[in-house]
């Protein structure tokens, strides 16, 4: 529930999906790892094309 500190249905508090949460893993491309190693990539292709210019 959006905004709210109560599930409207059944009382309870509603804190949540945990902190590192798995179940919603899907494939990792978004995941940090992934990410830092794009930017690595990107990174080097830039470097290479400085030295070509």
């Amino acid at each position: 529930m959006q905004g709210k500190r109560r599930c409207r249905m059944h009382g309870g508090t509603n804190p949540g999906a945990p902190k590192g949460n798995r179940n919603a893993w899907k494939h990792g491309a978004r995941s940090a790892s992934a990410m830092h190693a794009a930017a690595f990539i990107r990174l080097i292709g830039r470097l290479v094309d400085d030295e070509e210019a």
